[in-house]
């Protein structure tokens, strides 16, 4: 990779580890492997994770079957910014209590706290390198910072960013960037750093995307900056989940967006198109997207992504969407 180039996943669908860390449900290690051997066996070579998924449950899981790969056989990202702690005496049951960790988090963004990070998050997988670190929640809805959003970035901007750019010269990441679910740190990261991608962990998907259309997307685009989609279901939402995207209170959904799937779920009807296929492969469209990653807690939920990545929708379901305003009518759609 030339200086100042860009590096980009070179793969267009990844298995995201929410799941896997126990976030919405108690997953065996049996269930949780075989979900990773039917990712793997369907072919998927890009994984997703971050210390914070069940404070560690995803990365000891995600490393625990990927060690024995070859590493040069898949892209992995994991997450800077949280590094977690073990006590006897933890928190972690507040944050996760469907996972067994044994951990307390600590929020750190310095320069030292994200080498640290990397450091950890590699003993805990046990591989020999991270492709793309992500600077995790750095986030005016992350209620959980030690202080404001805004104190919290510019300590990154003079502390994380400038390290992991150093990590990227010295061959120790491949890439980094921002891993947030608004859209303030993503202009602000895009705008005053150089990242090389950025997770939009809950911006673009069917339900809502105007405002990465509008806001994100521009600039990004402006900045030669591609984006990995996390929202495409919107945390399951889509494909029938009785959630909306993450945290607390993901249980109390705004009406219309019930009404809203309601709507789409009638329009895939008439067109015979499954609405979960037709969410996946909406997200793909905008040229500034490199990639999705969707979590999955079962080997039928990623075989059934991965087909869904690989099937055409109607034009003419794209076209009733838009007739009936369902989707903005600059939203790009599948070819």
């Amino acid at each position: 990779m030339r200086a100042g180039e860009h590096y980009l996943p070179p793969v267009s669908f990844g298995l995201g580890g929410v799941p896997l860390g126990n976030e919405f449900e108690v997953i065996t290690d049996e269930d949780a492997y075989e979900t990773l051997h039917a990712a793997w066996s369907a072919g998927v070579r890009y994984y997703d994770v971050a210390p914070w998924y069940g404070l560690g449950l995803a990365e000891r899981r995600f490393g625990n079957y990927l060690h024995n790969k070859n590493r040069d056989e898949y892209i992995l990202s994991t997450k800077v910014g949280k590094l977690l702690k073990a006590s006897q005496h933890n928190s972690g049951k507040s944050y996760f209590p469907f996972s067994p960790s044994p951990n307390d988090v600590v929020f750190d963004y310095t320069a030292d706290g994200v080498r640290r990070s990397v450091e950890d998050s590699l003993q805990r997988l046990g591989i020999s390198h991270i492709d793309v670190a992500l600077v995790h929640d750095i986030s005016p809805d992350n209620e959980l910072l030690p202080t404001p959003w805004q104190q919290q970035f510019d300590i990154a901007l003079h502390g994380a960013f400038q390290a992991l750019g150093r990590m990227k010269e010295e061959g120790v990441i491949k890439g980094w960037g921002i891993g947030v679910n608004t859209p303030e740190p993503m202009l602000r990261v895009l705008r005053e750093a150089g990242p090389d991608v950025c997770l939009l962990a809950s911006q673009y998907s069917l339900i809502e995307h105007a405002n990465a259309l509008r806001t994100i997307f521009p600039v990004a685009r402006e900045r030669n900056v591609k984006s990995v989609i996390g929202s495409s279901l919107n945390a399951g939402f889509i494909s029938g989940s009785s959630r909306h995207n993450y945290g607390r209170n993901s249980w109390n959904i705004p009406r219309q967006y019930i009404e809203k799937r309601e709507k789409l779920r009638a329009v895939a009807a008439e067109f015979g198109v499954d609405l979960r296929t037709a969410a996946l492969r909406f997200s793909t469209a905008p040229d500034v997207v490199a990639a999705l990653v969707v979590g999955a807690r079962s080997a039928e939920q990623i075989v059934a992504d991965v087909t869904s990545m690989q099937t055409t929708i109607p034009p003419d379901f794209w076209s009733e969407l838009k007739r009936q305003k369902l989707i903005e009518q600059d939203a790009p759609t599948p070819n």
